[in-house]
């Protein structure tokens, strides 16, 4: 399983980088799974569902299947900000690419997503992790780099670029193992 993050502060186009990816990696014949940070509470359930009516009762997981879709629902008795390692130990094995979203103080290899009109500082000067930047003004990037440069608006040559530096992103479960 290889794994990237794609970093950047809100309103870079991280999901909408993401999105153009997921369609760009599976036409290569591989499967891709996202693991996406919500900074707020959020639901993807309904009141008066049966899933929503055993959470509301107090059940620790719901897991939901069908022939097309399995959901699993874990409610937090406490408080706590789950580890992106934790998550990925979650997915299933038999996925090639993994796309972060989120978690960007993280310890996985990332790809920035910079945009300067956003008005965000770029993160790549202090962090070690980034492997590549991918914006729309390259020309305006605040400092020099050696790491390469992707055209974010072309998802298919950010796609061509991970499957070709595949081996930087081998992710090894048992290292994060705790």
């Amino acid at each position: 399983m290889k794994v990237i993050c794609i970093a950047g502060y809100s309103n870079a186009g991280k999901t909408q980088l993401i999105e153009r990816l997921i369609p760009a990696l599976k036409g290569r014949g591989l499967r891709v799974s996202v693991v996406k940070h919500a900074h707020h509470r959020f639901d993807i359930d309904h009141p008066g569902k049966d899933s929503w009516r055993h959470r509301q009762a107090g059940a620790f997981e719901v897991l939901v299947a069908s022939s097309h879709r399995l959901a699993l629902m874990r409610e937090f008795e406490r408080e706590a900000e789950p580890q992106v390692h934790q998550l990925l130990a979650e997915l299933h094995d038999g996925v090639d690419w993994v796309l972060v979203e989120g978690f960007r103080d993280s310890d996985l290899r990332k790809l920035e997503v910079w945009r300067a009109d956003a008005g965000q500082p770029a993160r790549y000067p202090d962090d070690d992790f980034i492997a590549a930047i991918a914006t729309d003004s390259p020309e305006r990037l605040p400092q020099a780099t050696l790491r390469p440069i992707l055209d974010l608006n072309d998802a298919e040559a950010v796609a061509d670029w991970l499957v070709a530096h595949g081996e930087r992103f081998d992710y090894d479960h048992r290292r994060h193992a705790g």
